[in-house]
């Protein structure tokens, strides 16, 4: 009779454990059911934008425009090139994109020039060796674009928020500091959504950023001014930001590569939204887009807190001592990848084994089914300033009414984060034991992750379901960003990398994913697949008649 007693509140945990998990995946079949409902009942207006004109855009005729950034530094360095001539390169390619990518907020370029000049001035003067300058400021003269949610001393700091008087940034973020410091001239501030809430770089502001490779397109987001930039060729190095995908999604989309560093290796300072909550600076990293990946580990190296994880990006990483493992679904709510993504990553397995002579083992996670319920509600359940603020103001009770208004323009603020406010009351209604659940299920996974890639594996993994999508198809589509959002909430380090371009030439790519302190391992495997690949292709242009 006693061990009966005993045993009951085992029985009782596994059947509440049981249940919760038959619950999640019936409301997984549910909600899948409804995105596909809301998929077949918008589609038909949203792909009328295929009737829009597709712009080109002019050709790039600098070849200083198709140099790595490392490269770029040396030759300022060694007085091959000047700054002034770099500067000037990429202010031009910046006004000549933007009218048809409309990616920028705010820009500095008279400001840039002149620190450019001083640049010059300073490296006829200077005494010190090119090794020096490489160690002290390795990015001296070398221009850079800022997503505008990271502040820029005396730059537009509003991220997409229609204001009376628009803010702007009284001082640097902390990765601003490091790296103007590092030498780098800052351009510009680049378009968001509204308080970086949504996958499409819009907002009642500046509006929509396009897609270089397809006008008709969108560049995503949140980061989506800062890749539409870097893929048209009118910037070199990228600050950004990564909450849900935010910066390897527009990434991906532009056909460039994007890292999501470990949490808490970059530091968030100086970065709106910003949030006290004590899970912020585990599920939100500032990183870097950059169009060739030779210039990760540089960037990494400027933007990382600790001494310890800079040398870590000079490691010689051996690709034929580490494990590689690959998944090609996300599994539970979101949808199967199209066919041609999954051949890049079949191109990239088949590449791995043949060059490295190793095998590319499909991955078992068993709770990557729950990814879906595990990066919504965690997510959703911070208090983040600012949003909240946003969200309170348009007021619970009325927030229907606003999106009756917002679908009649009537609104000021944006369907995102209207729709945001709505799925943040949603999940407040969830009981304690459903979040108990999710932190289980959360450390459950991160540690089969742990078991599985160790410190020198890493997983392949999609980037996204499809390339480029119209304007609005996010919606629809929403449960698919979990391909992105489950690696927040899981800290870990992820490089998206860009392999090529689909047969409407759009790009395609695919994330490499590994434990947390392994950025330098994801960084290893996203330059082999530049070399094997080819990286960034320039968009297609305008015919210049001879």
């Amino acid at each position: 009779m006693e061990l009966l007693l005993c045993a009951l509140p085992l029985v009782y945990t596994k059947i509440m454990v049981h249940r919760w998990d038959t619950v999640i995946l019936i409301v997984q079949k549910i909600l899948k059911f409804l995105l596909f409902l809301l998929y077949c009942l918008v589609t038909p207006f949203l792909m009328l934008q295929c009737l829009k004109k597709r712009k080109r855009l002019p050709p790039i005729n600098s070849h200083v425009l198709l140099l790595s950034a490392t490269e770029i530094a040396r030759r300022i360095r060694n007085r091959k090139i000047s700054s002034e001539e770099v500067v000037r390169a990429y202010v031009k390619r910046c006004k000549d994109v933007n009218p048809i990518l409309n990616a920028i907020v705010v820009s500095r370029f008279d400001a840039a020039i002149q620190e450019a000049r001083k640049v010059d001035e300073f490296l006829l003067s200077s005494r010190k060796s090119e090794e020096e300058l490489a160690r002290e400021m390795p990015l001296l003269g070398v221009p850079m674009t800022v997503k505008e949610s990271i502040a820029v001393q005396g730059m537009s700091y509003s991220v997409g928020v229609k204001k009376k008087i628009p803010d702007k940034a009284s001082q640097d973020a902390t990765v601003v500091k490091m790296v103007r410091e590092a030498g780098a001239i800052i351009l510009l501030v680049s378009n968001t959504p509204e308080l970086c809430l949504f996958w499409e770089s819009n907002n009642k502001v500046t509006g929509p950023t396009w897609n270089p490779y397809d006008t008709t397109k969108v560049a995503g987001g949140s980061s989506g001014g800062e890749a539409a930039l870097l893929g048209s060729g009118a910037s070199i190095l990228s600050l950004s930001s990564d909450i849900a995908g935010s910066a390897r999604l527009p990434a991906m989309f532009c056909g460039i590569f994007g890292h999501k560093p470990t949490a808490c290796l970059v530091s968030c300072k100086g970065h709106k939204p910003d949030s006290n909550d004590r899970n912020w600076p585990y599920y939100f990293t500032i990183g870097t887009m950059v169009r060739y990946a030779e210039d990760l580990s540089l960037m990494m190296k400027i933007i990382s807190q600790s001494e310890e994880a800079r040398n870590r990006f000079d490691q010689k990483v051996s690709l034929k001592d580490m494990k590689f493992f690959y998944l090609e679904d996300c599994c539970g709510i979101t949808n199967s990848i199209d066919k041609e993504m999954k051949g890049a990553i079949q191109s990239l397995r088949k590449h791995l084994e043949m060059s490295c002579g190793i095998t590319v083992q499909k991955a078992q996670l068993n709770d990557m089914k729950f990814a879906f319920d595990i990066a919504t509600h965690l997510l959703l359940e911070m208090e983040v300033d600012g949003i909240t603020e946003e969200v309170k103001a348009v007021g619970t009770s009325k927030i229907l009414l606003e999106l009756l208004k917002c679908f009649f323009f009537a609104s000021s603020h944006s369907l995102p984060l209207i729709t945001y406010g709505l799925l943040k009351w949603v999940s407040s209604k969830f009981p304690n034991s459903y979040r108990s659940k999710m932190v289980d299920k959360k450390m459950a996974l991160k540690k089969q992750f742990e078991d599985l890639l160790g410190d020198n594996g890493v997983l392949i993994y999609p980037t996204y379901v499809t390339p480029a999508h119209y304007h609005h198809q996010s919606y629809p589509k929403v449960a698919n960003f979990t391909y992105m959002m489950i690696y927040n909430v899981l800290g870990l380090p992820v490089t998206q990398c860009p392999m090529g371009l689909n047969s409407k030439g759009l790009p395609i790519g695919l994330q490499i994913v590994a434990n947390a302190g392994n950025d330098h391992l994801t960084i290893a495997v996203a330059q082999r697949i530049e070399k094997a690949f080819g990286g960034w292709q320039e968009p297609p242009t305008t015919e210049v008649s001879i």
